[in-house]
């Protein structure tokens, strides 16, 4: 991989089990959270009886790091000196078409040793991972270990005492409840103390490869309206030194298969829009899965909860899984179910008084129905919201080509188009997705937003057997659409931000999903002038959201390039956003809000909503047409 990851993924677990590398080199830092926070992982090797450091800070010398790449699930280092190459390959093997892999929590170290001089070395391998990894902030209560033998592994785990299981939410926070697991075969597992935490530390001789498997048992992983759920992997009360042995023996058919996916999407990518967004699709896809908690009802239904990470800490967003769909129609629509299930079911609870959808369903991991602010009008999201529910669920239909889930929840949708139909011509004073820049009357984009959902209860329509009132749908939001092209435009073949601002822009990514579907609903020579508007927009890192400011979203940016209709045209747009993250100095995990200018973070990192740089490859798939 050509691009400099800001950050480089080692463990993606999930929004808690997650640990990174916000540097070039491996011994460049220390690992930590995706929040930042410290997480202590240390390794070192043993070289005929001198030691060197491989991962993380410290006193011992460094090797020399000779390489860097990440595919999709893997980041591998190499590194060179004392007569041997290491290989360090860090694996999460989270295949999304896989529910059992996509939830198990489980993640791979495997240590490979060279000789680089002919000679036979010595090698004996260490890494130490510090409490960090069970509690929120180190030293916020004592760490219970326990040393233990799995099979044939040797084992230890390491855990909060006081276990307080699902009793916090929030944003910038780390699990404390649970266990830690760290284990290998033929090696010797310890607790300790490093740098004044407790730690678990395992060594091992390496002749060949060694392989550690790192894990992570949260017991219960989601407050379900007031139940407190397990994930899909202990959904049938699978215990986790089961799991474990599992997952060390099935290591090298798991490697084989995530290379497997790993190259198709290469491949793919590069053939829809060009090797640097085929790059950002490979490093940005485990982050997308990682900010997911797979769990189960009691009555055996999926969820998958999308964490809105270091924006509000919100739950089941809305408008967080509508950017993100594009990953999960490609490789697995019944996730996307699984993300509107709380939806419907907040919707349709006596604590939802509106007759539009909600924003969200809780703050991760508690998803109880809206924690901020009440449900205050002025924090919701009205046209956006209806209107994501609609293209969402007419998309995952199509994807699919089943529309039983959609025909369950018909009512709702009904309902929802027709607050479209009162207020998305011309929206009131509200907030669309993008609520960093305030409540805006007129917003144009919105309007695109209404067009689409009214334009998806036709799709759903159709797909239901009713051809005629589909039919209607799709008329009424070509109506709207020429209308809309009408009173949005500036005369110079670009559209505004609202109706009421001439010389204003925005991107128009919510009209994409016409281009998707197939539908016509607006008219061709409109996108194609408002893309080419674009190019006299552009800054160094990329083009701007809108007028009122410098910083994009990336997820839109490549949105509105899918817009153009040849590759190269996408590849230009999309090229300062692969430069922006090569270049950036945020070394945090990829950031969606930054600015053009600079290319440095202007807020958000670690958000599920960059699944929606898979929009292009979902169009070269083929798989949205109707």
């Amino acid at each position: 991989m050509r691009l400099r990851p800001p950050s480089v993924p080692l463990i993606t677990v999930d929004p808690y089990f997650s640990v990174w590398s916000a540097a070039d080199c491996l011994t460049d830092a220390d690992t930590c959270h995706w929040t930042g926070k410290p997480m202590l992982m240390r390794g070192s090797v043993t070289v005929d009886g001198t030691a060197y450091r491989f991962m993380g800070g410290g006193d011992l010398p460094a090797l020399a790091q000779t390489g860097r790449d990440c595919e999709a699930f893997s980041s591998t280092y190499t590194f060179a000196g004392a007569g041997i190459e290491l290989t360090a390959r860090f694996t999460t093997p989270m295949l999304p078409d896989d529910l059992d892999l996509l939830s198990r929590p489980v993640s791979y170290l495997a240590l490979t040793v060279k000789p680089t001089d002919g000679r036979t070395h010595a090698v004996t391998a260490a890494l130490s991972v510090a409490e960090q990894i069970c509690l929120d902030v180190e030293g916020q209560d004592q760490v219970v270990t326990e040393l233990l033998v799995i099979g044939d592994l040797a084992a230890g785990r390491m855990g909060s005492a006081a276990q307080p299981i699902l009793a916090k939410d929030g944003d910038n926070l780390r699990i404390d409840w649970g266990y830690f697991y760290l284990a290998a075969r033929g090696a010797e597992v310890k607790a300790g103390q490093a740098e004044g935490m407790t730690a678990l530390t395992l060594t091992a001789d390496v002749d060949g490869t060694l392989l550690i498997a790192l894990a992570y048992d949260d017991i219960k992983s989601i407050n379900y309206f007031g139940e407190h759920l397990p994930s899909w992997w202990n959904r049938g009360g699978a215990k986790i030194e089961d799991v474990i042995a599992a997952a060390y023996a099935d290591y090298a058919d798991t490697l084989a298969r995530c290379a497997a996916f790993s190259d198709r999407l290469f491949i793919d990518a590069t053939r829809a829009g060009g090797e640097k967004y085929a790059e950002m699709l490979l490093l940005s896809l485990r982050q997308v899965l990682g900010a997911h908690k797979i769990a189960v009802t009691p009555e055996g239904e999926l969820l998958y909860i999308s964490k809105e990470c270091f924006s509000n800490g919100c739950a089941a967003t809305v408008d967080v899984s509508y950017p993100s769909i594009p990953l999960f129609l490609l490789y697995n629509p019944a996730l996307v179910h699984g993300m509107l299930r709380p939806i419907y079911r907040y919707a349709r609870s006596d604590d939802w008084p509106y007759d539009f959808a909600p924003h969200d369903a809780g703050r991760y991991p508690t998803v109880c129905g809206q924690r901020y602010h009440g449900t205050e009008l002025k924090y919701q999201m009205p046209v956006e919201e209806c209107g994501n529910m609609l293209i969402i669920e007419a998309a995952t239909a199509v994807a699919l080509g089943d529309v039983s889930f959609a025909a369950e929840h018909l009512p709702e949708l009904e309902q929802w188009v027709g607050y479209l139909r009162a207020n998305g011509r011309d929206p009131e004073h509200q907030l669309c997705t993008d609520d960093f820049a305030g409540h805006l009357a007129h917003n144009c984009n919105l309007t695109l937003k209404a067009i689409m959902g009214i334009a998806s209860l036709g799709i759903l329509y159709r797909m239901l057997g009713r051809a005629e009132a589909g039919e209607a749908c799709l008329a009424e939001a070509r109506e709207l659409a020429a209308d809309w092209a009408v009173r949005a435009a500036n005369g110079d073949g670009s559209y505004r931000l609202a109706f009421d601002r001439p010389g204003s822009f925005s991107m128009k990514y919510n009209i994409v999903w016409d281009k998707l579907f197939g539908t016509g609903v607006m008219a061709p020579e409109v996108i194609a002038a408002e893309v080419a508007s674009y190019r006299r927009k552009m800054n160094p890192y990329g083009l701007p959201l809108d007028n009122r400011s410098t910083y994009t979203k990336s997820d839109w940016l490549v949105w509105v390039a899918t817009l153009a209709e040849d590759r190269d045209d996408f590849a230009e747009l999309i090229e300062p956003l692969w430069l922006a993250y090569h270049k950036s100095t945020s070394r945090v995990p990829m950031t969606d809000w930054y600015w053009t200018l600079t290319a440095e973070q202007r807020g958000f990192q670690n958000r599920t909503v960059q699944g929606g740089l898979f929009i292009k490859l979902l169009e070269y798939s083929g798989k949205m047409k109707i």
